[in-house]
C-alpha cells in the first residue's frame, strides 16, 4: 500500500543525521530508504535497508531500482547525505593528497550525488503530481567562502562541485515545483558548524523542504534551535543569465 506522503531516500545513512533524519521522516509518514556502506540489508513494508559504497556512481542507479522493487514506487524525497574527507599526507600542502584518494573523495561527494539527482528527477516525472518533490544535498559553508587550510581540500572540492549543478537545477526544475536544495547548517553567528553536528536541526529543516512548508533559497541555511536563518553574505547566489 502506498504511503501519502511518499517515500525518503536517504543515501549516506550515518548515525547523526542519518538516524534522525529516517525517525523524523518515519513518523511523518513517509516510507524510507537507508543507505550506507556499512548498513545491513534489511526489509519490511514501510522501511528497507540497502548496503551500498556511494564512491562508486555506477551503483546508485540500482538503489533507486531496489527502492522501486522492495517499495513499490520512485522516491520524491531524495537526500544525499554522503561526504568524504581525504587529509594531505603533508598537513602544510594542500596538493599532497593521492589522485586516487582524491578522485574517489570527488566521486562520493559530487559525482554519485549528480547521478542520484537525475534519477530523482527520473521518478519524479513518474510520480502522482500531487506529491512533493524534492532533492536535498548535505552541504557546508565551503562552496562559499575560501578557506586555506589545506585539510579540507577534497572536501571543498566535492562539495562546491555539486553546488554548482544543484543551483542550476533549482532555477531549471521550479516551474515543475521541484526542489533542489544545498542545505548548510551553521552557528548562531553564521559560521560552519564542525563539531557537534546537530542530526535533529537537520531533520527538522529536511522535512519542512521535502514538504513544501519553507521558502528557501536553493543555499539555504538553518541554526539548531533557530531554524531557518539567512546568511547573506556567505550564501552563494545564483544568477540567472
Amino acid at each position: 500500500m502506498a504511503s501519502p506522503k511518499g517515500i525518503a531516500l536517504i543515501l549516506g545513512a550515518g548515525s547523526n543525521v542519518g538516524q534522525a533524519l529516517s525517525s523524523a521522516f518515519s513518523q511523518a509518514g513517509y516510507k524510507v530508504a537507508l543507505v550506507s556502506r556499512s548498513i545491513k540489508e534489511s526489509s519490511s513494508d514501510k522501511q528497507i535497508q540497502i548496503p551500498a559504497d556511494l564512491s562508486k556512481p555506477d551503483t546508485v542507479p540500482s538503489i533507486f531500482e531496489s527502492v522501486r522493487q522492495k517499495l513499490g514506487a520512485d522516491p520524491n524525497v531524495v537526500i544525499y547525505n554522503a561526504a568524504s574527507l581525504t587529509p594531505p599526507s603533508d598537513s602544510s600542502n594542500p596538493f599532497t593528497v593521492d589522485i586516487d584518494s582524491f578522485e574517489k573523495d570527488l566521486r562520493l561527494s559530487n559525482t554519485s550525488a549528480y547521478v542520484a539527482a537525475r534519477e530523482a528527477v527520473a521518478g519524479f516525472e513518474r510520480l502522482d503530481k500531487s506529491l512533493s518533490k524534492a532533492f536535498i544535498y548535505t552541504g557546508n559553508w565551503l562552496n562559499a567562502v575560501t578557506m586555506s587550510k589545506p585539510v579540507f581540500v577534497t572536501l571543498a572540492t566535492g562539495k562546491s562541485a555539486a553546488a554548482a549543478w544543484i543551483g542550476g537545477a533549482s532555477v531549471h526544475y521550479k516551474s515543475k515545483g521541484y526542489g533542489f536544495y544545498f542545505a548548510d547548517e551553521r552557528t548562531a553567528e553564521g559560521r560552519a558548524v564542525t563539531t557537534g553536528v546537530s542530526g535533529a536541526a537537520h531533520a527538522e529543516a529536511y522535512l519542512k523542504l521535502a514538504e513544501g512548508k519553507a521558502d528557501q533559497p536553493w543555499h539555504t541555511t538553518f541554526v539548531d534551535g533557530k531554524g531557518f536563518v539567512d546568511f547573506p553574505e556567505t550564501r552563494k547566489a545564483y544568477i540567472d543569465s
